[in-house]
């Protein structure tokens, strides 16, 4: 299994894959960078402690791609371990059981060749719920393009973020001075820690390069089995309180409050289809300043006997749909 790397691109890109126990993946994620329209200029996978035969399947790569083993420590550990060891000016990243599109680099490294100012760029992506045969494009690539108003750009990460425009992690392209000006990625974030880390990025760095056609596809369902068991409210919502006071204390409390709401609601709404249901009333007394007053209500009123929410779920949510409601 040979392959080369042909240098092409002006800005020269380290691609950082962090894998655990991905044997059945990680061949795909490889394969599809290297089969890059413009290639990068390394590729990186960080194999956390592994045990399965993922760690033989990137050796079998050769010199295409630099291996490096540790032990298991985590998502956030393993992508710095492979920013650190990047020997380029700008990170790319991919998770092991995703895969890029042929044309990501080249799309994003144009983009950032003809607006200089930016330091970091995302895009939109395929999620695939691949045991369904379903695939859908996160954001219609019109829609998009009509959010960008003829730029390349966002002027403001956090509005971007809130109308489901800010990329995710398969499509975030980055400048390496950026990520260590940031703080790297916050090793024991069990959940959303690369939210995290473009949270901390947007206090320091507002614009964003986005591209409105599809780059990536996301496999959802690996990812969703992957993080089950980090989706308990107190994970989330201290997440949200440590950023509350982070975006205060940079001067950017106004613009990340919608992010904040965005983020609630969207949890919320997963809470309420399990035992977490529980757990929904600490989360409107925590963030009673933060969440609309009418919410607050409405999902104190589905909170008063917890076990008949549950119950009445599927009633609700054809209630819901006609009248347009959360939940």
């Amino acid at each position: 299994m040979k392959h080369t790397l042909n240098n092409r691109l002006s800005y020269r890109v380290s691609v950082v894959i962090p894998a655990y126990n991905l044997e059945g993946y990680i061949s795909k994620a490889i394969e599809s960078v290297l089969a890059q329209t413009q290639p990068a200029n390394e590729i990186i996978v960080v194999d956390d402690g592994s045990t399965d035969g993922t760690g033989e399947i990137v050796k079998k790569y050769g010199s295409a791609v630099r291996y490096i083993p540790q032990e298991n420590a985590g998502a956030s550990a393993a992508r710095n371990t492979g920013i650190k060891a990047a020997k380029n000016e700008w990170i790319a990243f991919l998770d092991g059981d995703d895969e890029w599109l042929k044309e990501n680099l080249e799309r994003q490294m144009e983009l950032l060749e003809r607006n200089e100012e930016l330091v970091w760029t995302a895009g939109n992506f395929i999620m695939c719920f691949c045991q369904e045969e379903q695939r859908q494009v996160k954001l219609a690539p019109e829609r998009g393009a009509q959010l960008l108003e003829g730029k390349e750009y966002f002027p403001e990460y956090f509005q971007a973020f809130v109308k489901g425009a800010a990329g995710w992690t398969g499509t975030m392209v980055i400048k390496k001075s950026v990520l260590e000006e940031a703080g790297m990625f916050r090793v024991g974030q069990l959940r959303s820690n690369d939210q995290d880390m473009w949270w901390r990025i947007a206090y320091l760095h507002r614009s964003i390069g986005y591209n409105p056609e599809p780059l990536a596809v996301y496999h959802c369902q690996v990812q969703m089995s992957i993080t089950k068991t980090h989706k308990k409210p107190q994970i989330l919502s201290d997440l949200i309180g440590r950023h509350l006071k982070l975006a205060a204390s940079h001067g950017r409390r106004e613009q990340f409050d919608p992010c904040a709401v965005h983020m609630l609601r969207y949890w919320i709404h997963e809470y309420m289809l399990d035992e977490r249901i529980y757990g929904v009333r600490d989360l409107i007394v925590r963030f009673k300043n933060v969440l609309p007053l009418f919410y607050r209500w409405y999902l104190w009123a589905l909170t008063i006997s917890p076990r008949a929410t549950l119950a009445a779920l599927p009633l609700l949510r054809r209630i819901n749909r006609w009248l347009r409601l959360p939940i």
